[in-house]
């Protein structure tokens, strides 16, 4: 899944789009090199970051959408939102598959507009909201209160009928660096939900923090952590360099299809 911010505060500037035009090409680059989905976001989730109103995120998307959909018709696109009339429209200008940070948390009506849409739907555990996640975080047990989290969604899409529902563990979403170390040490438990699991760690701060260098240098530290990823079971990848994760993701399935 490869990352389009339209956003003029990505927390990585070299994602940062200034025309349709080079968003287009950005999305063209992805598609050549290897992406299965592309995820388009108008509203920045950077820890701290000022939520935007439905129709401004309105106005950077929908246009996006229509005009990757107008060059690419056969690329499926994912929509990153927790406004369920961001959803909606999305869905109905030609994405495929609704990507919620909050899991219907912000926007209650955001499960029963999915479920209307009939759209896989990618829940991500948060706590907290973008502006205040990463503000006392505590866990009793984390893995604990994670996978709990994902039974109650799971069972509350079900109910609303959603057939299709992806996890998202939500590394660097109100959890500190030793904790997404956890999560990603742990991911393989997730499996028991017998759901998809899509990992973002592309470029975080669990990179940049551990190895005392800034965004633009975190490629390598990535891969590392893509690789860990796919050893410990995810299913999808989230990332800013679509060509890197995909030798990864060759790579990795070389070793484990390897005879003894």
């Amino acid at each position: 899944m490869g990352i389009l911010n339209i956003t003029p505060d990505s927390f990585f500037t070299g994602h940062l789009h200034k025309g349709l035009d080079e968003i287009i090409k950005m999305a063209g680059k992805m598609i050549e090199d290897g992406a299965d989905i592309l995820d388009i976001g108008g509203q920045s989730s950077r820890p701290g970051s000022k939520r935007i109103s439905v129709d401004e995120e309105l106005e950077r998307v929908i246009p996006v959408i229509k005009a990757i959909q107008a060059k690419y018709k056969d690329v499926i696109l994912s929509v990153d939102t927790f406004y369920s009339r961001v959803a909606e429209s999305a869905i109905n200008e030609g994405a495929c598959i609704v990507n919620d940070i909050s899991a219907g948390e912000i926007d209650p009506l955001m499960i029963e507009t999915v479920a209307s849409l009939k759209v896989p739907y990618i829940c991500m555990h948060m706590k907290g909201t973008p502006d205040t996640m990463q503000d006392n975080i505590f866990y009793e047990d984390l893995i604990k209160e994670v996978i709990d989290f994902f039974i109650h969604k799971t069972e509350e899409c079900r109910r609303a009928g959603i057939q299709d529902i992806l996890l998202d563990p939500g590394f660097g979403f109100g959890k500190t660096i030793p904790h997404n170390f956890c999560l990603l040490k742990k991911l393989s438990v997730f499996k028991m939900l017998d759901k998809p699991i899509l990992v973002g760690l592309s470029r975080k701060s669990t990179v940049t923090k551990t190895l005392n260098i800034h965004v633009e240098d975190a490629l390598n530290g990535t891969t590392v952590l893509h690789t860990l990823a796919l050893q410990n079971g995810a299913d999808i990848l989230r990332v800013h360099d679509v060509k890197e994760a995909n030798e990864t993701i060759t790579l990795m399935t070389a070793y484990k299809n390897a005879v003894s």
